[in-house]
């Protein structure tokens, strides 16, 4: 296992519009706009393949499609994330929720600490974000901005003070280094129940005491809440406990009125987190993406983003891959560097450019700017 990263030796040339679209078979047009917008994942776990045991899985170096051919993990890597104008990224921690409570605080101070590591490896090509004015200044130094976030929030279930044990010496007044906190993940947890059918206790609990004042705890200090993987119940008791003055999110789903499944989102919840101010990133997981007889392409992505205009309005749209989170991505999309071949996809279906833009950045800073103002 390579947990920790060394020296980085990372020399990757940033590609023009054309190699762009050479290298993915997609037109110049597509090419262009995408690396002329704002491109943001709300949710990538490329953290996860270098923990994984038996796996050496080094970020620094390029796997093409990584280990599994594009399924599961594998595919991201840095030199990926650099080379596929991905400005700036919701990288998770994901919370193994198999291990007692004592024992998930103790594993994610240490994960914690070799995030750090990894990112002062890369001799500032990533950089640590809290604010949309500190994405842009990343930004314009060339580096791939990093939101921090957490899936699974019983990793705190035993933090002496939630959030704020989370050491970051430079935070001073500035908000928290977290910018996202997925309240439970695939198991049911100590703040509600999850949405997945594996969880153990299938009642019609939603959130947990505990787990409306850890929504509380988030709002308090502008770390958005990811109502992604929370069962119906969950999800209306979070809007309802919520700061109705700051923006919800959902950063990995499909949505139900395309294909009904127990991981999506339906109308009502969709417009919910729109009506917020949030967005809802559309996941890339042909498992909840595909419909019977739809081809296995960037178009089921498509199809989801397209609901969720019609449901939530033109500034609810926003893109979470769920990349290395054990998926299998639409047989185009299985590199991360086929950010652009979606942008041809779009412009193939007739989207404006100025739609485009909104979806793949836009909308997420204008929601992210509500939750902590820069200025």
């Amino acid at each position: 296992m390579t947990a920790t990263p060394g020296p980085s030796s990372l020399a990757v040339p940033k590609p023009t519009a054309a190699q762009l679209a050479a290298s993915q078979g997609v037109s110049l047009a597509a090419a262009e706009l995408l690396l002329g917008a704002d491109l943001i994942d709300l949710h990538i776990d490329t953290f996860i393949p270098p923990r994984l045991p038996l796996v050496r899985y080094d970020l620094m170096k390029r796997h093409e499609r990584g280990f599994l051919g594009g399924r599961f993990f594998g595919h991201l890597d840095i030199p990926r994330v650099l080379e596929s104008g991905l400005t700036g990224a919701m990288w998770s921690i994901t919370t193994n929720p198999f291990r007692r409570a004592t024992r998930r605080w103790v594993v994610f101070q240490k994960n914690l600490e070799r995030f750090h590591a990894m990112v002062a490896a890369t001799d500032g090509h990533l950089e640590l974000v809290r604010t949309q004015a500190e994405y842009r200044a990343a930004r314009a130094r060339g580096a791939h901005a990093i939101f921090l976030s957490v899936q699974g929030g019983n990793a705190f279930e035993r933090s002496p003070s939630g959030l704020d044990a989370v050491a970051d010496p430079q935070r001073g007044a500035r908000p928290h280094v977290v910018t996202r906190v997925t309240l439970v993940h695939l198991t049911n947890a100590a703040y509600g129940i999850t949405s997945s059918p594996f969880r153990l206790w299938k009642g019609k609990r939603g959130l947990t005491d505990v787990g409306r004042d850890f929504v509380r705890h988030l709002d308090e200090r502008r770390v958005f809440v990811d109502l992604a993987h929370i069962n119906t119940r969950g999800f209306w008791d979070a809007v309802e406990v919520h700061d109705k003055s700051l923006p919800l999110i959902a950063t990995h789903t499909g949505v139900s009125g395309v294909k009904p499944h127990w991981r999506n989102l339906d109308d009502a919840q969709v417009k919910a987190i729109a009506d917020s101010g949030g967005v809802v990133g559309v996941i890339y997981s042909r498992a909840f993406l595909r419909t019977r007889g739809a081809p296995d392409d960037a178009g089921m992505v498509v199809d989801h983003l397209d609901h969720v205009r019609k449901i939530g309005g033109d500034d609810a749209v926003a893109l979470g891959t769920d990349y290395d989170g054990a998926i299998i991505p639409p047989s185009d999309l299985r590199s991360g560097v086929s950010y652009v071949r979606l942008v041809q996809k779009m412009l193939d279906r007739k989207w404006p450019e100025p739609l485009i833009v909104k979806a793949l950045g836009a909308n997420f800073l204008a929601s992210f700017e509500r939750l902590r103002p820069s200025t």
